[in-house]
């Protein structure tokens, strides 16, 4: 995404029990959250609820990672809904 122009950034969280003092500045510092999950969308779940922000989920429950390709057109897709 960086190197056709696209401007994002990423985190990774460690701890989410709790999570960590910063996370609610950070994800609200940011117009689109896009929050990739290899489950049924727990994290982007917490997320809204904890930080009152619309976390967006792309999730995948099917035992593969997640290619580079699925998540360049997920992020094209979250920011061409907006």
């Amino acid at each position: 995404m960086r190197a056709g122009g696209g401007r994002v950034a990423t985190a990774h969280l460690r701890h989410l029990a709790p999570f960590p003092a910063n996370t609610g500045d950070i994800v609200r510092s940011y117009r689109r959250v896009l929050v990739p999950e290899m489950n049924g969308g727990h994290l982007a779940l917490l997320l809204r609820a904890r930080f009152l922000i619309d976390a967006q989920s792309y999730a995948r429950v099917r035992g593969l990672p997640f290619t580079t390709g699925e998540l360049v057109d997920a992020i094209l897709a979250a920011t061409e809904s907006a």
